[in-house]
């Protein structure tokens, strides 16, 4: 029996992937015309100059995989809204749990368990009561626990209130939106780890009574892909979906505009991860549950579960990149660029 490949024999390159080659190494920074990477840019590791495990201009199928990284960066779901006799707000969703095939890199295919086939990011205000219509079209049983307040019946876990979801059951999740910031919710049904890590998760933002300053508002999740599925590690990492998609397409912001991120850590199997962006510092809000920044930095660290906003405005314009600080993460997967124009 042939021993899963790890993490630095991906860094290395030639190892095979669900249904495809990785092609993240050896040849990985290939100029078509073949002139462009000669012996003296290669390195003993397999890699070339831009790092062992990118592949410029090879993409997925964004078409067949039914989401697009750059759209999710600012796709906010505010559900469908309606007001109580009193004024109240009340905003309702329906969520499905499906069993989808994702093409994570060229040829490599992953068997995703999802909400909504992607990652969702449902929006609401804080007061605002919620009503998240939970349908299982799974193959597995599930559940949606929300990072917030709520009653013990509402938390989304075995053995208390309704439960587990099996297959082909629904049920709706009611509870009051508290406190305002920036949450997440993620299934929590057992194996939990493999259940997070095949991609129950998605963004809860639970915005202040009033509103923040007016902002280029982006959504950014942090999360991995334990392809060989040991649950012992991951062999890509990415933000939003798709490894190195904002190396491909970069996030696009303007100068000096106020940029605010929503940055939040699911990843699986490693004990944590971080942020950082070259050339810029922002100021950062944990948890985004208080209105003042407690760090002006360029680096922030995150557990599983842990988020934060970060906000600020880019004085130069140009390409920023942007990536995981465990330079491991960045080589398989976890970078990008912001492209700032004037």
């Amino acid at each position: 029996m042939t021993p899963a490949p790890s993490r630095r024999q991906f860094l290395a390159g030639g190892a095979v992937l669900g249904t495809g080659a990785a092609a993240l190494g050896a040849g990985a920074m290939r100029d078509p015309s073949g002139k462009g990477t000669g012996a003296h840019h290669r390195m003993e590791h397999g890699g070339g100059v831009n790092g062992p495990s990118f592949r410029a201009g090879v993409t997925v199928d964004h078409g067949a995989n039914g989401f697009h990284p750059t759209r999710v960066l600012r796709d906010f779901d505010y559900g469908q809204v309606s007001t109580t006799p009193d004024g109240r707000t009340v905003r309702q969703w329906d969520v499905f749990a499906a069993d989808r095939e994702v093409e994570v890199a060229p040829g490599v295919r992953f068997p995703a368990w999802t909400f909504n086939s992607r990652i969702p990011t449902l929006r609401c205000r804080e007061g605002d009561l919620l009503r998240v219509r939970f349908v299982n079209g799974s193959a597995h049983p599930h559940t949606m626990h929300f990072h917030g307040i709520h009653a013990a019946d509402m938390d989304g876990v075995p053995m208390v209130g309704r439960g587990v979801i099996l297959p082909g059951e629904s049920f709706t999740y009611t509870f009051n939106a508290e406190p305002f910031g920036l949450h997440l919710y993620h299934c929590h049904v057992g194996p939990l780890a493999e259940h997070i890590a095949r991609g129950m998760y998605g963004t809860f933002i639970i915005d202040p009574p009033q509103d923040r300053p007016p902002a280029d508002e982006l959504v950014m999740v942090m999360h991995g892909y334990n392809t060989t599925f040991d649950g012992q590690s991951n062999q890509l990492y990415a933000v939003n979906g798709i490894p190195f998609h904002y190396m491909h397409e970069p996030v696009r912001v303007r100068r000096g505009e106020l940029v605010r991120i929503y940055l939040v850590n699911i990843l699986e199997y490693d004990p944590i991860n971080s942020f950082h962006i070259h050339g810029n510092f922002f100021d950062y809000y944990p948890t985004g549950t208080r209105l003042r920044p407690t760090e002006f930095t360029d680096t922030v660290v995150q557990a599983q579960g842990q988020r934060g906003i970060c906000e600020l405005r880019f004085p130069h314009p140009g390409r920023f990149m942007f990536h995981a600080h465990k330079t491991e993460f960045a080589d398989l997967g976890w970078m990008g660029f912001f492209e700032v124009t004037s």
